[in-house]
């Protein structure tokens, strides 16, 4: 969790490149540059804030992941609370799009030296996964204001007015009215204006992006367009499981390899995080939902691109000892769990474009890496791996509630 650092004393930070960053407080600056103290020690996670930037601070008491800033107060929660739509009305229809139903037992987890002990990876474990549908990609742009358009939707980016945003994306106009940045991932710009219709604040635009995995929405905003669609988010087991893909205990969705024969199968960070990206994969921010080949059940981008919210409440422990049938996490939480990495990962801080990896955030916050993918329930009759229309009457509406 993050929140405002409220220090009667600003402090003056020097990178290497002389490029002057202001803090509040002492701990806030610390942490700022020491950004995952066991991968990294590098000043310049905090180059080029503007002057009088302040960082919003995570709590020290639980050292959550930063891959996803997650800011709340209790005026942005009351705010929320306050003005919650009512849950939409049902998709008279639906695209004609095919969904893999998957089902059966898989090796859930990793004891491969890559793993985040500390995000609860571990132990590997056997679970059965009744059978499910889970779409072949995440939800797009143009699917997303289909959505929008027909039920009112305002997302939890619009009522608070401002999301965060990779600073390499921020207009200089944008950033000179920038003041707030994320502690322990400084590169996050808390950006007005910034929603899904102009993901990097006033002025920008998806017009180009219309099949690019929607972003800046929250964990409420994806459960409500899956609601509509008469489906719900997916447990972060049957995320796994579709995303490995049928490969018992690869590291990635395709095999071992990141590149195999050299050749890029995801989108993630080429370069000096997060000072230069290379861009050796051909995309800075999000590619298009479809792009990359698919894993071995037909799902594109399982790996990097965009983080993907699931349904369970995030626990480090619960799984250790819980079900291992159709495990849906503990029952309550404060936090999310999302899957699948983002186009900002890399292995020198944030290996986590595996299956196997998991990260959270509170159900609120939002992001410009952060997407979802629909999952509906399916009968058991269904082959396991054999395509499914989303408007076949046989695949009924979520049963688990959200």
């Amino acid at each position: 969790m993050f929140r405002l650092q409220s220090s009667p004393k600003a402090q003056e930070i020097q990178t290497h490149d002389n490029i002057r960053t202001i803090v509040h407080g002492m701990q806030a600056a610390n942490e700022a540059i020491d950004v995952y103290g066991e991968h990294r020690h590098d000043s310049d996670v905090v180059r080029s804030l503007p002057a009088t930037c302040t960082i919003i601070h995570r709590e020290a008491s639980k050292k959550m992941d930063c891959c996803i800033p997650a800011p709340t107060n209790p005026s942005r929660e009351i705010s929320a609370r306050a003005s919650s739509d009512a849950p939409p009305a049902k998709r008279p229809g639906a695209h004609n799009e095919e969904m893999a139903c998957l089902g059966g037992e898989f090796l859930m987890g990793t004891r491969s030296k890559e793993r985040n002990r500390r995000d609860g990876e571990d132990p590997v474990r056997k679970v059965t996964i009744s059978p499910f549908a889970i779409a072949p990609a995440a939800v797009t742009n143009r699917q997303f204001a289909e959505f929008v358009e027909a039920t009112g939707h305002v997302t939890d980016a619009e009522r608070f007015g401002w999301s965060f945003v990779f600073r390499e994306f921020v207009s200089p106009e944008i950033a000179s009215t920038v003041d707030q940045a994320a502690a322990r991932a400084a590169w996050w710009w808390k950006v007005e204006g910034a929603w899904w219709r102009e993901p990097e604040g006033a002025g920008s635009s998806i017009d180009d992006r219309m099949e690019h995995p929607v972003v800046h929405v929250s964990w409420r905003d994806a459960s409500a367009y899956a609601s509509w669609r008469g489906g719900r988010l997916p447990t972060e087991a049957e995320w796994e499981f579709a995303a490995r893909g049928g490969l018992e205990q690869a590291l990635f969705p395709w095999g071992d390899e990141l590149r195999p024969d050299g050749k890029h199968m995801c989108n993630i960070w080429q370069g000096n995080f997060p000072n230069v990206n290379t861009m050796e994969d051909g995309y800075a921010g999000t590619a298009p939902a479809r792009s990359f080949p698919p894993n071995d059940y037909g799902l594109y981008n399982v790996s990097g691109n965009v983080w993907e919210w699931c349904s369970d409440w995030f626990s480090r422990r619960h799984h250790v000892a819980g079900p291992r049938v159709d495990p849906a996490g503990p029952s309550s939480g404060h936090s999310k769990v999302a899957k699948g990495g983002s186009y900002l990962c890399h292995k020198s801080y944030c290996n986590r474009y595996r299956p196997a990896a998991r990260t959270a955030s509170t159900p609120d916050s939002s992001t410009g890496h952060m997407g979802f993918r629909l999952a509906m329930d399916a009968p058991p009759p269904q082959s396991q791996g054999s395509p499914v229309q989303e408007d076949t009457p046989t695949i009924p509406a979520a049963s688990r509630s959200l």
